[in-house]
């Protein structure tokens, strides 16, 4: 589990904007960037090399699940 407080600092190497956490599969996503960045032993991998593409799907999926 990521602590709130740096999860409210971090922001996307790319884009600069807010990343929302998914717990269960331990990644920081980018909705503007359409990336997933790993959670490696709980240190969030901020680097658009290690980060996985997401498709429209996921992303259309992701903006949804986080609306507040």
């Amino acid at each position: 589990m990521l602590d709130k407080k740096l999860l409210s600092i971090l922001v996307c190497p790319v884009t600069k904007t807010t990343l929302n956490y998914d717990m269960q599969a331990q990644e920081l996503i980018s909705t503007a960037a359409g990336l997933a960045y790993p959670i490696r032993d709980g240190i969030p991998v901020l680097l658009e090399s290690e980060a996985r593409n997401l498709s429209a799907e996921e992303v259309l999926s992701i903006k949804k699940k986080y609306r507040s």
